[in-house]
């Protein structure tokens, strides 16, 4: 039988504090990039960041408590945020201009006056773009993300027997271990998701500080040193993304002029 102990050790606790971890660095480190195309005086995604934070956060909680059908759940939620990132990132980037300052569809939805599309909708426009079509393609080379997404929704609407039994925590289910290590890769598919998309349109996220707070000082730059990469960008670029789809980092590298390792 799987113990409780055992349970507690599993490998996804220590990820999902890694992920978290890295959406609060990330958050901290964007904070003084404004955001084109909306009204915002700071940078957009600094609280959408802190908010995906706070859902792995609540992911783990969950889990601890072995609400294996709950916490698929969030992670459902978890993809859908990471979509919406995506989409409101690209649309920025398609409809910034100097006639058109401020992108209304966009601003409307962070003033509270206008929705964004439905999921389909948004990751219709996703895939479409001619923006990202190397690495849509590199992602959706194979099923996982849509058999992913499936996952989510067995688990959200109960659609097979066991998706309940996986909610109960003093029924001994023979397969738990190996729904954590499924849990577990799902995780990390969206976060690769989010974050190839994330830096393939806007690698200016991977810069590190020196170069900002050199401007905030009044010292002249190094040159060339808005192209340093965060070293907590490296550092998940290297034992995420290069580890687990080099096809993704090395498409990111070609067309990125930032210094990543």
């Amino acid at each position: 039988m799987f113990t409780e102990k055992e349970y507690l050790g599993h490998p996804v606790f220590e990820q999902l504090e890694t992920y978290s971890t890295f959406y609060d660095n990330l958050s901290s480190s964007i904070f003084p990039i404004i955001s084109v195309g909306t009204g915002s005086v700071i940078n957009i995604d600094t609280y959408v960041y802190i908010s995906m934070q706070g859902t792995l956060d609540s992911i783990k909680e969950i889990l601890s408590h072995e609400r294996i059908n709950d916490a698929y759940t969030l992670l459902r939620k978890y993809y859908d945020a990471a979509i919406i990132n995506i989409y409101t990132n690209l649309y920025l980037d398609d409809y910034f201009n100097i006639d058109n300052f401020v992108v209304e569809k966009i601003d409307n939805w962070l003033k509270g006056r206008e929705q964004l599309p439905n999921i389909r909708v948004m990751n219709n426009y996703i895939q479409k773009s001619e923006k990202v079509v190397p690495i849509y393609r590199l992602l959706h080379k194979d099923k996982r993300y849509s058999e992913l997404r499936d996952r989510c929704n067995d688990h959200t609407h109960y659609n097979f027997y066991h998706n309940v039994l996986l909610n109960n925590r003093q029924m001994f289910i023979d397969k738990k271990v190996a729904m954590l290590n499924r849990f577990a890769k799902d995780l990390e598919n969206i976060f690769i998701l989010h974050l190839v998309y994330l830096f393939y349109l806007s690698d200016h996220y991977m810069m590190a500080s020196d170069y900002l707070d050199c401007l905030d000082c009044g010292i002249a730059p190094e040159p060339g040193s808005q192209y340093l990469v965060a070293p907590f960008v490296q550092e998940i670029f290297d034992t995420v993304i290069k580890k687990n789809r080099m096809d993704l980092a090395l498409e990111i590298k070609s067309k990125s002029e930032m210094r990543l390792g």
